[in-house]
């Protein structure tokens, strides 16, 4: 079930780990509310690092544009699945290694940054792979890092997104990349840097460690995003507290009908939650109540009193979600369209 908090999320958390798009912005126009209340947090004592996915945009870049957002950021603060993953790597093989490097020219320099040798071909026999996505990936490439697979490099990857929202609608994302590697080799990654694992979370706790050098606590952490299926289920698999905000993909029918590994720890409509106390979601007499609002399951239907409130949500997913847990099948249940003002 959700929790609740006396004071503002932003207090009882020293670290907030953002998501990016669809929680600071939408592609180059900022979502609302977000950069003034990620200041406000700030200026509580709260350190934000960004975290994404997104492995071909170089730290300063994704700086530079929550720049013009009003927002003070260091390159240190951004989190991609390229500074991840290169850090994955060089831990797992020797210093100067060569790694077979498919991907943008931010993932390469971070590979080197890690005392790594980049290499381009199978056969400099390199004893790691790392495979990640930029748009002019080109079908020698692909085989190159196949051939390299194929004869024994140890293979990591950036993330495992099926799919990119480009201009012109979906296009393959870097997971449909990796698909046709391991068709052609049958080797699976051993182990990827992007959401849902967890690795960047923890990454970036090691990233804002204390004056003594001690990775902040995950308890004093707090994940926040937009996507149930990334963001909230790599804080679900590494033990981290989680906001899903609805200012992205996640919808209020989405969040009822979640199962338990995709459920965040609280819910607000945007990031003007990160600066309030979490109501308490109670449960009384077969309902569900937070302040106000109520809801119950009753047959095969759940009702709620207010469709209009994140608080008539919150006790709308405690009432489905302890219903599945109690071993009903709710997905048959009718639910109501939430319109949130």
């Amino acid at each position: 079930m959700l929790k609740s908090t006396n004071q503002p999320l932003s207090e009882a958390y020293s670290l907030a780990l953002l998501d990016l798009d669809g929680v600071v912005y939408r592609g180059k126009n900022p979502v609302e509310h977000a950069a003034k209340n990620i200041r406000k947090a700030e200026s509580l004592g709260m350190t934000v690092e960004y975290t994404t996915n997104n492995s071909s945009r170089l730290q300063a870049v994704v700086a530079d544009q929550l720049k013009g957002f009003d927002l003070d950021v260091e390159s240190w603060q951004v989190i991609t699945s390229s500074v991840v993953a290169a850090r994955m790597v060089a831990r797992a093989v020797p210093e100067g290694s060569k790694v077979f490097v498919l991907g943008a020219q931010h993932l390469r320099e971070e590979v080197a940054k890690q005392g790594l040798e980049v290499v381009d071909s199978a056969e400099a026999q390199p004893v790691a792979a790392i495979q990640g996505w930029y748009p002019d990936m080109s079908w020698n490439e692909m085989a190159q890092i196949a051939y390299a697979v194929e004869h024994g490099a140890t293979y990591f990857v950036t993330n495992r997104d099926l799919t990119i929202p480009r201009e012109l609608g979906i296009a393959p994302g870097c997971g449909s990349m990796i698909m046709a590697v391991i068709n052609a080799t049958g080797v699976e990654p051993v182990s990827s840097a992007g959401k849902p694992e967890s690795a960047m979370y923890d990454e970036a706790r090691i990233l804002a460690a204390h004056d003594d050098g001690e990775p902040v606590d995950k308890e004093q952490c707090l994940a926040i995003g937009d996507r149930l299926d990334t963001d909230i289920e790599a804080g679900n698999r590494g033990g981290y507290d989680s906001l899903a905000v609805l200012t992205g993909v996640t919808d209020p029918r989405e969040l009822m009908f979640a199962p338990a590994y995709l459920r965040p720890t609280y819910i607000a409509k945007d990031l003007r939650g990160l600066n309030e106390p979490a109501p308490e979601v109670v449960h009384d007499e077969g309902a569900w109540l937070c302040r106000d609002a109520k809801a119950r399951v009753d047959g095969d239907r759940l009702y709620v009193t207010d469709i209009t409130s994140v608080d008539g949500l919150r006790a709308a997913c405690c009432a489905m979600w302890a219903a599945a847990d109690s071993g009903r099948d709710v997905s048959s249940v009718i639910v109501p369209e939430f319109r949130i003002s």
